[in-house]
């Protein structure tokens, strides 16, 4: 039994790695068609891709598996989801990618926060010291000594904010709602929502531009399916560290294919975020909720 327990783990942190490389991965066509297309675009056609795959699961179950008896909490978490999303897709295409990708890992500092503001849950001493040593590694990252702030650094902030809070929504439905329902209502109001800032962005689309959207949409999917497939392997709180992978690929990656390079400030800001963050999943008195109902991130 402790054998079996023990591969489940290694497969589990080997899927979630792998998952964070097709993350990874989907940053960097954001980064590539940011130059390109404006964000709303990017974040309308991820939306709608995205519901495009939820068409033979109806074909295959009829209508009926959609009645829901929390239709608002629905439309409230795609909302918000909506305005993380695109702050996130922002700040991949604007900020260097081991920056983004660790900003978007800020998000168990704010959960806490807000389901104690919200759900009324007890914040552990552990996850209280986690997150002000979070923050304070998100202020090494910001340089305060510079004379001005990088707004794509606050605009992350916002969208991990952001995506905590759709996260928190998530557990509120979680009694009644099933994972495909939450998925499925979050792709179809999102679709409809992003659609309006794309068509006031007046932008067009080329057949290469969509080719690469395409593949977005095939590279989030595939990481949302490893990070699901990780997370019934193992427990959340052990799996946590690995989370933290997509940093050091992002890291790597920007190097390798735009020369970009992180200065002391952001890479002592990484590590404490890092830490603290891993901390801070660790200490949850409850598993964290897993993503493959949370395909906003």
């Amino acid at each position: 039994m402790l054998f079996m327990k023990s591969n489940n783990f290694l497969l589990g942190a080997a899927l979630i790695l792998v998952s964070e490389m097709f993350l990874v991965l989907s940053g960097m066509v954001i980064k590539q068609l940011s130059g390109e297309l404006p964000t709303e675009m990017i974040v309308f056609f991820r939306n709608f891709l995205g519901l495009m795959l939820f068409i033979p699961w109806l074909l295959r179950n009829g209508g009926n598996v959609l009645r829901t008896q929390k239709l608002r909490f629905h439309l409230m978490r795609a909302g918000v989801g909506v305005t993380a999303m695109t702050c996130l897709f922002y700040t991949w295409g604007h900020l260097p990618l081991a920056q983004a990708a660790l900003l978007k890992q800020t998000a168990p500092f704010f959960m806490p926060l807000i389901a104690f503001w919200w759900l009324k849950e007890r914040i552990s001493l552990q996850v209280k010291f986690a997150i002000l040593v979070g923050f304070i590694g998100v202020a090494c990252i910001i340089n305060p000594d510079k004379s001005a702030i990088n707004i794509g650094i606050l605009i992350a902030l916002v969208g991990a904010c952001l995506g905590a809070l759709a996260k928190v929504t998530i557990r509120r439905m979680r009694d009644t709602e099933s994972p495909q329902i939450i998925v499925f209502y979050f792709a179809f109001f999102a679709a409809l929502l992003s659609a309006i800032p794309a068509w006031l962005s007046g932008a067009g689309l080329n057949l290469v531009q969509f080719g690469w959207l395409i593949v977005l949409a095939a590279t989030s999917t595939v990481a949302q399916l490893f990070l699901s497939k990780a997370y019934g392997l193992a427990q959340a709180g052990q799996l946590a560290p690995y989370t933290y992978g997509s940093v050091a690929m992002a890291a790597l990656f920007g190097w390798l294919v735009w020369d970009e390079v992180l200065g002391m400030n952001t890479l002592l800001g990484i590590l404490l975020v890092s830490c603290a963050g891993i901390v801070a999943m660790m200490g949850k008195r409850e598993p964290v909720i897993k993503p493959a109902t949370d395909p906003v991130l």
